[in-house]
């Protein structure tokens, strides 16, 4: 009989809910909210939940919030933000309930949709007492509601689904989106990410689950994964309480907060008291220290001794941080003179050693099996290139700085060396715990090395030349075996890019590739191929170049030297390469869901991307050329941007590949390059045929074509057309804009296409592919324009066009 009280309860709770939608506080049209007036809030009939301004900083935001104390509304706890991202508004602003949604009206005229673009007309609203703001339409039918789209919170009675996230506030008191994100990925797996990076080194915390998952909490604390389609079983995560028989009313919430950990939070309020009483129910990680990003770069976290679940950032030996700017971690205190100066490196480094830490965020260039800790260290001093070095279980794992995600715990085995400058003081100094670290030994070099120096000096000419002949002789063989394999590589010039990422031989490829047997793909200079890596069982996209002619070598020269100094969430990663003679091979992470080429017009597809996912794609490959273009350490131009190099993951992210054509540019400067490119189809720039200058701008125009391509879902030049005027499609979609006929573009399309969108995306595309260079807008400009954030000017013709200014 024990399911008879969940009757029960489920039943409560229905009547509950049927309650609210019959006799809540009904938000008609015209109502509003002001700051500066006693109408600054809207209640939900418990109380409990409070829409409306707040204030943050110095201005406000509008948002839900929980209510900790009934008597004082100020004192509560925001679960949900409108525009989290957008300017704070003035005391004079006004938030109105109209027929098109809930309207922000700035001081300065300026109108913002909080609820975007209504399916019907509004016809009133309701705060509700389980946290959840709706809009109804005059049949009282929900057309838009808070619960689906949220930001660090859910509530009870609210689902994460497939492709949903949440981004952490920036603090308590700031709640724009901040470090950390929560993802819903397409494959069923709950992972805690830093923002913007969803490489699996960036991961931090993952529920492992696969399959057709959501998270789902429910009103009584039961936090659980469960599939969408509602059969088979969940994951349970964590499991409140709930007793009718108490006088109490009990609210979960699930939180990422802003230091990266998602926990479950319990609101008690009791009768008695009108002020609740909050409770940590559970969390996903209880050391703070396993967030990644939680210490900038060079930086490591470390358990404050004798404080429960304190932390705090130390910076390694011979770095320090800037005040100023201390999420960005420690930087070097000194120049690098690698190997340039004249004395030996014992006599300038030396070695400091950290005990427990751990670097789980790189990859070493270099991992050798030595049986002692000590060789590890002197390894380390006489490579030019190493700058840290660790040793865990017999293994001597060499790295380059930036060090990322460090951390220091009692239960790891494992033993760190930084290298430092042999001026500097012995004592180490954290600047960011300001006080010393009982961590950091240090080994010296310099007696060893002077006493040699002195003993050599007094001995005599013959002893001298002997050693001198002994010791060139052994360098030289040594040396000689070393570098025999970086000669190679230094020949094609790549030597000083190759250290980041893992060398392969032919024969590893050959085995991870099972003979090179799985092909994904061709292109000019030949294939791609699935693989698998033994090592980690992690499946890798192995590209082989088949035409080593110059051209190919060129391209092979210009991927690995690019991507390897590339890292976005938008661009493929390159994880190693393989150097053998004629065979040179390239290997980049898998991308399972293919190229956006093979989704948009190969007809015997299986899967089509949505409008939603169209319009997503859109931005990914937008943000990811920004990033080519201005926020990488070396502008970059593709040169060769276009569908077939536009490749989707599981979770459908956008991510650009090829770089066979990209040349890096000086800052401020624009590259001539050379002509020897095949045409594509219509996304080259007019100015590759007129032999002029290449730019930023020719990558705007290739974009311009693939966003037309993609919200269309066709190919820019096709034979097989009902009329003449539609066999090209950037001037087809003028015609049609200028016609006001948009929707005529997307007729066959089987999807919800929102017309808004649709015509905003189209202006932007037109003024992409402008013949003029200096017609077409910025990447940054671009992507303001895709969001909406900025007005769009009506795009000149194709044919005639005329000055603007971006």
């Amino acid at each position: 009989m024990a399911y008879v009280p969940a009757v029960a309860f489920l039943l409560c709770a229905l009547t509950i809910v049927k309650a609210e939608r019959n006799h809540s506080n009904v938000i008609k049209l015209g109502s509003f909210l002001s700051p500066n007036s006693n109408l600054n809030l809207w209640l939900s009939p418990s109380g409990h939940f409070a829409f409306g301004f707040y204030p943050q900083g110095n201005g406000f935001a509008v948002g839900i919030r929980l209510v900790n104390d009934l008597s004082v509304t100020e004192q509560s706890i925001v679960v949900w933000t409108a525009q989290r991202d957008g300017p704070l508004v003035s005391s004079n602003s006004t938030l109105l309930l109209t027929g098109d949604g809930l309207l922000l009206q700035t001081e300065q005229g300026k109108q913002v949709p909080i609820t975007g673009n209504l399916s019907t007309t509004a016809s009133s609203a309701a705060m509700l007492d389980y946290g959840n703001f709706v809009v109804y339409d005059h049949r009282s039918q929900v057309i838009w509601q808070s619960f689906d789209s949220p930001t660090d919170t859910i509530l009870g009675g609210q689902n994460l689904t497939s492709g949903m996230d949440l981004v952490s506030s920036v603090s308590a008191t700031n709640h724009s989106s901040g470090r950390y994100w929560l993802q819903m990925q397409a494959d069923g797996n709950l992972v805690s990410y830093q923002i913007n990076i969803s490489t699996p080194e960036a991961a931090y915390w993952a529920s492992n689950t696969y399959g057709d998952m959501m998270l789902s909490l429910k009103v009584w604390g039961f936090l659980v994964l469960l599939p969408e389609t509602g059969t088979g079983s969940g994951h349970p995560l964590a499991t409140g309480s709930y007793d009718p028989r108490n006088n109490r009313t009990i609210i979960y919430r699930a939180t990422l907060d802003a230091d990266g950990i998602f926990r479950l939070y319990l609101h008690n309020y009791s009768v008695m008291s009108r002020r609740s009483r909050v409770l940590i129910v559970w969390s996903n990680l209880h050391d703070q220290c396993e967030v990644r990003g939680v210490c900038g770069f060079n930086s490591y976290c470390a358990l404050i001794f004798g404080k429960t679940n304190k932390t705090e950032c130390h910076c390694y030996p011979g770095f320090l941080i800037n005040p100023n700017d201390a999420f960005r971690g420690c930087y070097m205190n000194g120049s690098d003179d690698g190997c340039t100066g004249n004395e030996g490196p014992r006599l300038r480094y030396n070695m400091a050693s950290i005990d427990h830490v751990l670097w789980p965020g790189d990859h070493p260039y270099s991992v050798v099996r030595l049986e002692k800790l000590r060789v590890c260290s002197d390894s380390c001093l006489e490579d030019c290139s190493c700058k840290a070095v660790l040793y865990i279980n017999g293994s001597c794992n060499k790295y380059k700085i930036p060090l990322r995600y460090g951390r220091t715990s009692p239960d790891i085995s494992a033993t760190g060396f930084i290298k430092v400058a042999a001026t500097h003081n012995l004592q180490f100094h954290n600047p960011m715990a300001n006080r010393n670290s009982t961590l950091v030994k240090y080994e010296t070099k310099n007696s060893r090395g002077l006493i040699v120096i002195l003993a050599v000096s007094l001995g005599s000419i013959a002893c001298i030349c002997f050693a001198f002949a002994v010791s060139s002789f052994t360098i030289y063989v040594y040396r000689l075996k070393r570098y025999k394999k970086l000669f190679d590589h230094t020949k094609v010039g790549l030597a000083e890019e190759l250290f980041s990422l893992q060398s392969f031989s032919y024969s590893e490829l050959e085995d991870v590739t099972h003979g090179f047997k799985d092909e994904l793909g061709r292109g000019t200079f030949g294939a791609v191929y699935k693989g698998t890596l033994s090592t980690s069982n992690k499946v890798v996209a192995v590209k082989r170049l088949e035409k080593v002619v110059e051209e190919g070598v060129r391209e092979f020269k210009a991927e690995i030297t690019t991507i390897g100094r590339t890292h976005h969430r938008n661009l493929v990663q390159l994880l190693g390469f393989c150097i053998e003679g004629s065979r040179k091979l390239l290997v980049y992470e898998y991308m399972s869901n293919g190229s956006l080429a093979h989704l948009l017009f190969n007809k015997a597809a299986t899967v089509r991307p949505s409008w939603r996912e169209r319009v997503g794609i859109v931005l990914d490959v937008a943000k990811g050329v920004l990033y080519l273009h201005e926020e990488c350490g070396v502008h970059i131009i593709h040169c060769n941007l276009k569908p077939q190099n536009i490749l989707l993951d599981h979770s459908w992210t956008a991510k650009i590949s090829d770089f066979g054509l990209a040349r890096l540019l000086v800052p401020n400067d624009q590259t001539k390059i050379a002509a020897g490119v095949e045409q594509r189809s219509g996304y080259l720039a007019p100015e590759w045929q007129k032999n002029a200058l290449i730019s930023v701008k020719s990558d705007i125009y290739s974009f311009g074509i693939v966003l037309l391509e993609t919200v269309c879902c066709r190919k820019n030049i096709e034979l097989k057309v009902s009329a003449p005027d539609e066999m090209i499609l950037s001037s087809w979609a003028y015609k049609c804009f200028k016609a006001g006929e948009v929707y005529k573009l997307v007729e066959d399309d089987d999807q919800n296409v929102d017309l808004k969108t649709l015509e905003r995306m189209i202006k932007v595309g037109l003024w992409c592919v402008q013949d003029d260079p200096g017609l077409r807008p910025l990447m940054k400009n671009v992507i303001l324009m895709l969001e909406g954030t900025t007005d769009i000017p009506v795009p000149p013709s194709l044919e005639l066009p005329k000055p603007v200014d971006f």
